[in-house]
């Protein structure tokens, strides 16, 4: 159903370096770019992750109630993906494990820009 997300961001320099190496531990790369938008995927037909600046010329702002969820297939992943995130200079918004008893596994970050995400994978079924 989603066929991309895309964050703003005011240094797009510095979210196409944070988000090469982190998107990068799950086979992701750049397959789209201009002077003012990068999107990144594991391949060209499936969901993408991208940032840009504005184009109404304003600043880049956080929606608040807004995340962008990451799947992944194995908690280790998570675990990863969230170390990275905070290693790239993100914030912490929930260490990863386990939440509730339906077999959800995620942790949670914010990256460079202040925009919320989270690495998730199903542990059972």
């Amino acid at each position: 159903m989603i066929g991309y997300v895309t964050l703003g961001t005011n240094d797009l320099g510095r979210a196409a370096a944070f988000y090469d190496e982190l998107l990068g531990l799950i086979g992701a790369t750049r397959f789209m770019e201009n002077d003012r938008f990068i999107a990144w995927a594991v391949a060209p037909d499936k969901p993408a992750l991208s940032v840009t600046t504005p184009f109404d010329g304003n600043a880049a702002t956080v929606g608040n109630g807004v995340m962008v969820a990451i799947a992944v297939t194995r908690p280790e992943q998570v675990q990863a993906l969230h170390a990275k995130a905070l290693e790239l200079g993100g914030a912490d918004e929930g260490a990863p494990g386990p939440r509730g008893s339906s077999g959800f596994y995620a942790g949670y970050f914010r990256d460079l820009d202040g925009n919320k995400l989270n690495a998730f994978c199903m542990t059972h079924s």
